[in-house]
């Protein structure tokens, strides 16, 4: 599976972006979604996942009520909505997949593939 993210850029404290993460070369629909992100000098972070059906999204408790992940599994697409944008989420981006996971769908171990990233910057 190769994944592409896009979508990232420089924002002002507030405002809202939404990344996009395309899937080829596999069966989409099969697998458990992901995005995680890093910081400089900090490691990387679970942020959002999605199981094969979009019910009862994951997140972390820093964007709880702030970012949305769907997917679209007609497009081989999944989606982070990031809306109230704070200086904190300034991270680069990554977009993953795996094969259906449960227990450990937090932990960037559990996933195989990873996109490429795209940077996202909050300005204060």
């Amino acid at each position: 599976v190769q994944l592409q993210a896009s979508g990232g850029g420089l924002v002002q404290i507030g405002d809202s972006l939404r990344l996009s993460c395309a899937a080829s070369g596999g069966t989409f629909s099969t697998y458990s979604m992901a995005w995680f992100r890093q910081a400089p000098g900090k490691e990387r972070e679970f942020v959002s996942a999605i199981k094969l059906g979009g019910a009862s999204p994951y997140y972390a408790d820093s964007v709880k009520g702030r970012f949305t992940i769907s997917r679209d599994n007609a497009k081989n697409t999944v989606y982070l909505q990031m809306n109230s944008l704070k200086p904190e989420d300034t991270a680069v981006y990554y977009c993953a997949a795996e094969r259906p996971i449960t227990s450990t769908i937090r932990r960037g171990s559990s996933y195989y593939y990873w996109g490429q990233g795209t940077q996202v910057t909050v300005s204060s």
